[in-house]
């Protein structure tokens, strides 16, 4: 293994890139609350958009860091060797993740305290036979919302921090021993993942259920954990490919072997049909039945959403589906960021999708400088974080029992 470019430094390019994007996003988002006017008559509260960009982009790129945890704890569960070259990487993404959720926990204390509506159900008097704002769908489930949803919400937070933050420190502690020594690291993390598995299989659909389906409380459907989930892993999945292949164009990595990178994208490629499907089953069965309270969902965004919907399905399942069909497209490292980056992008607008009906409803007037200026926002700081923690520890894990299967890796 060469150790000259073991240590990562962030360029100064990365670096200037990353401010200029929070730089120009924040302006955008500080204009779009003083331009997102009411509208009394749609029933649209002002700032509802801005609110509901600002929640749209926090909530994808926390995503992307819990994907990548997932990912992470299901190497170490399953004892899977070829990805361990690659183990310093998909940490730096996962440590993006209590930003993101501070950020998230900001914007439900704020609704709680009625300063957007992204949430009809905390509405004040919702519950309240009487009150102006009384749903009586919603009272009907206010048991799960209310105190419970809080603590929830606590949990999940909770729990996916530590378990992130423990799978990291052994990693690193594994690095300062001896190589007998380090297995018993190594171990404490396989069975930390094996509970981590089962935490996020919970976890991972219920909070999709509270933070995401509750937007449009008056609706629900049982694929709508899975659904989120697939998005969030294909996420993290490109993020971390397209990160492999930036680190090697600058010199780094050089130990992580073409069919490693070849890997990884036979998991953007194969994900993207796991949400494919999660897609359109979902889409299928409520047509099919055709139930009122099911349909409303679909037809909001049918009648203001539609070019967003077909934009969403081509990009998220055409395009990976042509492009990375064939084994050399999967180790071309160009194609395999200009596909990424479409994709990428491509899954950001299915959470507008997923978001803005729910909030802002018919008032909805297409793509702007909004949307754009929040994902920039967001994506400059996801940059700044992650590539501050990359540069943190070596690129390469010491001691680990499965390093030389993963620096021989061939397919």
């Amino acid at each position: 293994m060469n150790t000259d470019k073991l240590n990562f430094v962030v360029p100064s390019k990365a670096k200037l890139t990353s401010f200029v994007l929070m730089g120009v996003g924040l302006i955008s988002i500080i204009l779009m609350f003083m331009m997102d006017k009411g509208n009394e008559a749609e029933h649209y509260h002002a700032g509802t958009r801005a609110w509901a960009n600002v929640f749209t982009g926090a909530f994808f790129f926390t995503a992307i860091a819990l994907g990548a945890a997932f990912f992470l704890g299901m190497q170490y569960a399953a004892e899977a060797g070829w990805a361990t070259s690659i183990k310093r990487v998909i940490e730096a993404v996962t440590w993006y993740l209590p930003w993101g959720l501070s950020f998230l926990l900001l914007l439900f204390i704020l609704g709680q305290l009625h300063v957007h509506h992204i949430y009809p159900w905390m509405a004040e008097g919702v519950a309240t036979e009487g009150s102006a704002n009384y749903d009586k769908v919603i009272a009907g489930k206010i048991g799960y919302f209310g105190i419970s949803w809080w603590i929830r919400t606590i949990l999940y937070m909770v729990a996916w921090v530590m378990f992130t933050w423990k799978l990291r420190k052994n990693s690193i502690d594994a690095d300062a021993v001896g190589h007998e020594e380090a297995k018993g690291f190594h171990w404490k993390n396989v069975k930390l993942s094996a509970w981590f598995m089962v935490v996020f299989a919970v976890t991972s659909s219920t909070s999709a259920w509270d933070w995401i389906m509750s937007i449009d409380t008056h609706w629900f459907s049982t694929m709508m954990g899975w659904y989120i989930f697939s998005g969030m892993w294909v996420s993290a999945m490109i993020t971390v490919t397209m990160l492999i292949v930036w680190l090697k164009k600058l010199g780094y990595l050089e130990f992580v072997t073409e069919s490693t990178v070849h890997d990884m994208g036979k998991w953007m490629f194969a994900i993207s049909f796991l949400w494919t499907y999660l897609y359109f089953s979902q889409f299928m069965l409520i047509w099919y039945a055709d139930i009122p309270e099911e349909v409303i969902y679909y037809q909001t965004r049918w009648e203001s959403y539609k070019a967003l919907m077909w934009t969403v399905l081509m990009v998220n399942f055409a395009f990976p589906m042509v492009m990375l069909m064939s084994r050399d497209s999967k180790r071309n490292f160009f194609f395999l960021m200009f596909v990424g980056t479409i994709i990428f992008i491509g899954h950001y607008l299915d959470i507008i999708m997923v978001v803005m009906p729910g909030t802002v409803g018919h008032a909805w007037t297409g793509l702007s400088w909004m949307e754009l200026g929040t994902f920039l926002f967001f994506l400059g700081l996801f940059i700044y974080v992650v590539l501050n923690n990359l540069s943190k520890r070596p690129l390469a894990v010491k001691n680990h029992p499965f390093m030389e299967e993963s620096l021989h890796h061939s397919i």
